[in-house]
């Protein structure tokens, strides 16, 4: 079980690396003006979804979901523990709309935003890492 909690680990860390720069990404896009530059953020944007974020959290989730069978029900972090990753998957989702909206140049909304938006994640991760370290119940 120590490698499957290793790979979870591994494509969590890749997955959160997604999730903390595309939002990043976002807020530079938002502020560009020329088209050069907003056809490399599409790029930039289209690489880092499908390429990187998306099979980080398809394999976060098998390894979790792996893990969570191997060891069983574990308490109550655990159960907000997959409250907070279903957040996150919806947040992933609604990434993807974004992107898809800038995409088509459809972004209605400023840099600042897209700064706050970018803060979900790292609020996200310290709680889970709260949960699954400390176990508060």
């Amino acid at each position: 079980m120590l490698w499957i909690k290793a790979w979870h680990i591994i494509f969590m860390v890749t997955w959160f690396a997604g999730l903390f720069y595309l939002p990043r990404l976002f807020v530079y896009h938002a502020m560009c003006a020329d088209s050069a530059s907003n056809e490399r953020f599409k790029i930039m944007e289209r690489k880092l979804f499908y390429g990187i974020m998306t099979p980080g959290a398809i394999f976060t989730i098998v390894f979790g979901v792996w893990l969570w069978l191997g060891y069983g029900h574990a308490g109550g972090w655990l159960h907000a523990k997959l409250a907070l990753v279903a957040g996150l998957l919806v947040y992933h989702i609604y990434c993807g709309k974004l992107l898809l909206d800038f995409k088509h140049d459809r972004n209605t909304r400023s840099h600042v935003y897209y700064r706050w938006f970018n803060e979900v994640p790292v609020l996200a991760l310290i709680a889970i890492v709260v949960l699954v370290v400390v176990k508060p119940f």
